[in-house]
């Protein structure tokens, strides 16, 4: 594997070669940029996703696109949270990124219908919020699907 190899940005974090220790020095500033530039993806699919539960709690109180500033924050909010995604997918694999997007944006909305909106979730709503946790834990925690 040569240094072409390791300073690529779209390779998998988790394919780094163990050798990295000795590699030139401009080498590894190239790959501690790279890691970098991977964590920050991650940061933009947590903004995204944090942007589209604000359009989507905007779109309840929109009631159908008839009041102008929740309407506004719904159009923005969307076209900022899928701008967002679509620069996280550059190292994050689409299946994995999406499955967070989802897992994370269904929790968080059922939270804000509660806390916002008064909107109860019984025990049963609970088990299922945690098992969709618990989907997005092993998929980044333990499975080897993606790059993280």
């Amino acid at each position: 594997m040569g240094l072409i190899t390791v300073c690529n940005p779209d390779m998998p974090e988790h394919n780094m070669p163990a050798f990295q220790g000795f590699l030139p020095s401009f080498a590894q500033k190239k790959l501690s940029r790279i890691k970098v530039y991977m964590m920050n993806n991650w940061v933009l699919l947590g903004i995204a996703i944090v942007a589209e539960v604000v359009a989507t709690s905007a779109l309840k109180t929109s009631e159908g696109f008839t009041r102008l500033a929740p309407s506004v924050v719904v159009i923005l909010g969307y076209a900022a949270a899928f701008y967002l995604l679509s620069l996280a997918l550059r190292t994050i694999p689409v299946g994995i990124a999406y499955a967070i997007w989802a897992g994370l944006g269904i929790v968080l909305m059922a939270a804000v219908g509660w806390l916002a909106f008064g909107q109860k979730l019984d025990a049963w709503g609970m088990v299922g919020m945690a098992l969709i946790v618990s989907g997005v834990f092993v998929l980044n925690v333990l499975s080897r699907t993606g790059a993280h």
